[in-house]
């Protein structure tokens, strides 16, 4: 079982325009909305490649309401942690040459109580689960989440012994490495920001990964977009590209290839094939019409054409 947990959940609005002009009236060609939010992009791909998936969420208001029905429309079980904060909007703007851009609302506040109550959730699922499952913590924290939130999953977890893959940013991220979860999957710009240097080449990607794990991770996973990820365990380094796709959109990419590390960890996969899944549904991800709502045939055809090699030089000069 894959436990996926969401303390930011959203809506996803995405609208398309010819040319995003900014300080002028931009009228949409198209818009559409569906349930949105790192995690849930995550139940999504693990969804659709036949795993079973629960989804554990704050959700308020009519939006909350929405993104609940359209994910037990889905076929994944949600449960869902009331708050008196509506659930968020986010916006993608999508314009005539491909160029997205995200704009993202913070959360609405969640009380003390609205707090333990999802803890409270979220051990009874764990006690509940029959076999050893993966923790999936994706997203940022909304006002009232204290740093600490992650922390206290990967505990629970630990307790389990199930492993946990967090994908988060900023405080969040660096608060919750000291618990040491199983795989953390920062992108390029998240893995600078936390490490205080550029990554412009695999060697510093493997130099970041190592500053992951220093930090407190067990394996990381450094996401470099279209060029793939680099993987780090401390003993050795991949580096993983996926083949060129016709890109639909790239949000909700990352959560794809977090999917795929969770299954992977479910399956028991070894560590190459593991990863080789991963790139492989972050690449579907970009054929897909909505994130995460990946197709497992796309997944399948891809697998073969991902990239894998060794990156032992790059490592060795790393670890000196």
């Amino acid at each position: 079982m894959i436990i996926c947990v969401s303390a930011n959940p959203a809506i996803d609005r995405r609208v398309r325009v010819r040319k995003l002009m900014h300080g002028a009236v931009n009228r949409a060609a198209s818009a559409e909305s569906f349930a949105g939010g790192k995690a849930a992009h995550v139940a999504m791909a693990a969804h659709a490649l036949g795993e079973e998936v629960v989804w554990i969420g704050f959700l308020g208001g009519a939006t909350g309401g929405e993104l609940e029905c359209q994910m037990n429309g889905l076929g994944i079980p949600t449960v869902a942690v009331r708050t008196k904060a509506q659930t968020r909007t986010n916006d993608e703007i999508i314009d005539e040459d491909g160029n997205i851009t995200e704009i993202l609302e913070p959360g609405g506040d969640i009380s003390h109580d609205e707090l333990e109550q999802m803890y409270g959730v979220c051990q009874r699922k764990a006690t509940d689960a029959n076999d050893e499952f993966c923790l999936v913590l994706s997203g940022s924290l909304p006002p009232g989440v204290p740093l600490d939130f992650y922390s206290r999953m990967i505990s629970l977890a630990r307790e389990r012994r199930s492993k946990v893959i967090l994908d988060t940013s900023g405080d969040a991220l660096r608060s919750a490495l000291p618990s040491g979860p199983d795989l953390v999957k920062p992108n390029r710009e998240e893995a600078e920001n936390l490490v205080g240097f550029n990554i412009d080449d695999p060697d510093a990607a493997i130099k970041a990964a190592m500053e992951v794990q220093r930090l407190g991770a067990r394996t990381a996973v450094i996401s470099l977009g279209s060029d793939g990820l680099i993987w780090s365990d401390g003993d050795s380094a991949i580096i993983a590209s996926p083949p060129p796709v016709d890109v639909v959109s790239t949000v909700g990419s990352g959560d794809a290839t977090v999917a795929g590390f969770a299954v992977g960890h479910v399956r028991k996969m070894r560590n190459e094939e593991t990863i080789r899944l991963a790139v492989a549904c972050g690449a579907a991800n970009c054929l897909a019409k909505l994130p995460g709502q990946i197709d497992v045939n796309d997944v399948n055809r891809l697998l073969p054409l991902v990239t894998i090699r060794n990156a032992a030089r790059g490592f060795e000069e790393a670890a000196q």
